[in-house]
């Protein structure tokens, strides 16, 4: 493989998955990891990638204000307004982070009137945004690799709320694995929301599902909704249709 083509696979590996490891890029693309430091290096250099310590992280989900670095964008605007269907006045709503969750936000109705946690500062300034919303931001270590809120307390805190619907976004969902994540600190804190919520959903653009990371959230059958950039009769969603619904 052409080092051109080797930079092109890792920058839509950080923006599929906002975050990868060297090593696990070494295994991928059967080269070392001191080629892949070099890689990362030269693309960061270059303005495409954020370098990190053991890999590198995704410029659309660290800086999602900024015009033309949201990945997908089109696709994550269109899982926002399917996720609005399960939205309705009087609900409380438990959301997550990440670029598709912040443009469910900015849809959000002016008149829906309804109660918002969340984990994601960037998330709770959309919401905040709305007259006849409340919205609660959790508190915690803010990751800088994630833009959210981690740690004990979150999860303490998330042990003492009940809600009627959590969306969540993920890195990779499997029929097999169910939803994975390579992020030990945010697997526990999305296992804490899914725990406390009556309902889950799952916002995910087509290109995540059928992928795996190394590390398990939940499996599959804790997921109630799946909604995708696809249309529910996509043959590509038949599988997960068979156990879950598909919007």
């Amino acid at each position: 493989m052409l080092k051109e083509e080797r930079q092109a696979y890792i920058v839509h590996q950080i923006n599929l998955h906002n975050k990868v490891l060297s090593s696990d890029l070494s295994i991928q693309l059967n080269v070392s990891e001191d080629t892949i430091r070099r890689d990362l290096n030269e693309l960061a250099e270059n303005g495409q990638v954020i370098k990190v310590y053991g890999g590198a992280l995704s410029k659309s989900f660290q800086f999602p204000f900024q015009e033309g670095n949201v990945y997908a964008k089109e696709g994550k605007k269109e899982i926002a307004s399917k996720a609005l269907s399960l939205i309705a006045n009087g609900m409380s709503v438990l959301i997550g982070g990440g670029t598709t969750m912040i443009e469910l936000a900015r849809l959000v109705p002016n008149d829906l009137q309804c109660t918002f946690f969340t984990i994601s500062p960037l998330v709770a300034l959309e919401l905040a945004e709305k007259d006849n919303i409340d919205v609660f931001l959790l508190g915690g270590k803010l990751s800088r690799n994630t833009n959210i809120v981690t740690g004990s307390q979150v999860v303490n805190e998330l042990a003492d709320i009940r809600v009627d619907l959590c969306l969540l976004g993920t890195n990779s969902l499997s029929l097999e694995e169910g939803i994975t994540d390579s992020d030990w600190e945010v697997v526990q804190i999305k296992r804490a929301m899914i725990k406390c919520s009556k309902s889950l959903a799952i916002l995910s653009i087509a290109e995540k599902l059928n992928s795996n990371q190394k590390m398990r959230v939940v499996p599959l059958k804790e997921v109630t909704y799946l909604i995708t950039d696809l249309s529910p009769s996509d043959r590509s969603l038949k599988d997960f249709a068979n156990s879950i619904k598909v919007i």
